[in-house]
Protein backbone atom coordinates (compact mmCIF):
# COMPACT_ATOMS: atom_id res chain seq x y z
CA UNK A 1 0.00 0.00 0.00
CA UNK A 2 1.26 3.58 -0.94
CA UNK A 3 1.92 6.22 1.66
CA UNK A 4 0.83 9.79 2.11
CA UNK A 5 2.11 11.75 5.24
CA UNK A 6 -0.27 13.76 6.67
CA UNK A 7 1.22 18.40 7.62
CA UNK A 8 0.23 18.82 10.77
CA UNK A 9 -2.96 21.07 10.07
CA UNK A 10 -4.79 18.07 8.19
CA UNK A 11 -3.88 16.07 11.71
CA UNK A 12 -5.60 18.72 13.66
CA UNK A 13 -8.46 18.41 11.45
CA UNK A 14 -9.04 14.90 11.31
CA UNK A 15 -8.90 14.50 15.19
CA UNK A 16 -11.43 17.56 15.50
CA UNK A 17 -13.61 16.13 12.88
CA UNK A 18 -13.74 19.31 10.50
CA UNK A 19 -13.38 17.18 7.19
CA UNK A 20 -15.36 19.60 5.19
CA UNK A 21 -11.33 21.69 5.25
CA UNK A 22 -10.00 18.72 2.94
CA UNK A 23 -10.25 17.88 -0.56
CA UNK A 24 -11.51 15.33 -2.28
CA UNK A 25 -7.79 14.20 -3.23
CA UNK A 26 -7.40 14.86 0.31
CA UNK A 27 -10.37 12.27 1.68
CA UNK A 28 -9.55 9.74 -1.21
CA UNK A 29 -5.99 9.81 0.05
CA UNK A 30 -6.73 9.04 3.88
CA UNK A 31 -8.69 6.28 3.28
CA UNK A 32 -7.18 4.67 0.66
CA UNK A 33 -3.41 4.68 1.73
CA UNK A 34 -1.11 4.12 4.35
CA UNK A 35 -0.81 7.16 6.92
CA UNK A 36 2.14 8.54 8.30
CA UNK A 37 3.34 11.40 9.95
CA UNK A 38 6.56 12.94 10.97
CA UNK A 39 7.91 13.62 14.47
CA UNK A 40 7.82 16.80 14.18
CA UNK A 41 3.91 16.62 13.63
CA UNK A 42 4.25 15.68 17.07
CA UNK A 43 6.22 18.22 17.68
CA UNK A 44 4.49 21.01 16.65
CA UNK A 45 1.11 19.39 17.69
CA UNK A 46 2.67 19.87 21.05
CA UNK A 47 3.90 23.40 20.46
CA UNK A 48 0.06 24.41 19.43
CA UNK A 49 -0.76 23.03 22.78
CA UNK A 50 1.54 24.59 24.42
CA UNK A 51 0.42 28.51 22.93
CA UNK A 52 -3.41 27.51 23.64
CA UNK A 53 -4.03 27.09 19.57
CA UNK A 54 -5.22 23.72 20.17
CA UNK A 55 -6.95 22.23 23.62
CA UNK A 56 -5.35 18.68 23.61
CA UNK A 57 -1.73 17.40 24.09
CA UNK A 58 0.16 15.60 21.19
CA UNK A 59 -0.47 12.07 22.17
CA UNK A 60 -4.16 12.50 22.77
CA UNK A 61 -4.17 13.34 19.43
CA UNK A 62 -1.99 10.56 17.81
CA UNK A 63 -3.45 7.87 20.45
CA UNK A 64 -6.93 8.52 19.07
CA UNK A 65 -5.71 8.98 15.39
CA UNK A 66 -3.91 5.78 15.61
CA UNK A 67 -6.58 4.04 16.93
CA UNK A 68 -9.20 5.26 14.21
CA UNK A 69 -7.02 5.50 11.03
CA UNK A 70 -3.88 3.66 12.02
CA UNK A 71 -2.01 6.61 11.81
CA UNK A 72 1.70 5.76 12.56
CA UNK A 73 4.65 7.96 13.23
CA UNK A 74 7.24 7.65 10.92
CA UNK A 75 10.88 6.06 12.39
CA UNK A 76 12.94 7.27 9.34
CA UNK A 77 16.81 8.03 11.21
CA UNK A 78 16.34 11.75 11.93
CA UNK A 79 19.93 12.20 10.65
CA UNK A 80 18.69 11.06 7.23
CA UNK A 81 15.60 14.06 7.15
CA UNK A 82 17.59 16.87 8.54
CA UNK A 83 20.48 15.99 6.08
CA UNK A 84 17.29 16.25 3.30
CA UNK A 85 15.64 19.31 5.14
CA UNK A 86 18.86 21.44 4.92
CA UNK A 87 17.80 21.19 0.70
CA UNK A 88 14.82 22.92 1.13
CA UNK A 89 15.71 26.19 1.39
CA UNK A 90 12.39 28.01 0.19
CA UNK A 91 11.19 28.46 3.56
CA UNK A 92 12.48 29.23 7.20
CA UNK A 93 10.21 27.39 9.02
CA UNK A 94 11.70 24.44 10.68
CA UNK A 95 9.11 22.34 10.98
CA UNK A 96 7.54 22.69 7.06
CA UNK A 97 11.34 22.09 6.27
CA UNK A 98 11.63 18.39 8.62
CA UNK A 99 7.80 17.36 8.02
CA UNK A 100 8.55 18.01 4.30
CA UNK A 101 11.57 16.39 4.11
CA UNK A 102 10.74 13.28 5.89
CA UNK A 103 8.42 12.96 3.29
CA UNK A 104 10.75 13.12 0.61
CA UNK A 105 13.33 10.62 2.17
CA UNK A 106 10.23 8.14 2.28
CA UNK A 107 9.61 8.91 -1.37
CA UNK A 108 6.32 9.84 -0.40
CA UNK A 109 3.33 11.92 -1.00
CA UNK A 110 2.75 14.61 1.69
CA UNK A 111 -1.19 15.91 2.47
CA UNK A 112 -0.91 19.76 3.14
CA UNK A 113 -2.79 22.37 1.79
CA UNK A 114 -0.03 24.57 2.90
CA UNK A 115 0.48 27.12 -0.31
CA UNK A 116 3.89 27.45 0.49
CA UNK A 117 4.57 24.05 0.41
CA UNK A 118 2.43 22.94 -2.45
CA UNK A 119 4.21 25.57 -4.54
CA UNK A 120 7.96 24.08 -3.77
CA UNK A 121 7.11 20.25 -2.85
CA UNK A 122 6.84 17.82 -6.43
CA UNK A 123 5.75 15.60 -4.07
CA UNK A 124 2.93 17.59 -2.00
CA UNK A 125 -0.65 17.15 -2.85
CA UNK A 126 -4.06 18.42 -1.62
Amino acid sequence: MDTVYLDTHVVVWLFSGTIDKLSETARECIEERELLVSPMVVLELEFLYEIGRIRYRHDVIVDSLSQSIDLKVCTLPFATIAKEATRHTWTRDPFDRLIVANAVCNDSELLSRDRNILEHCRRAVW
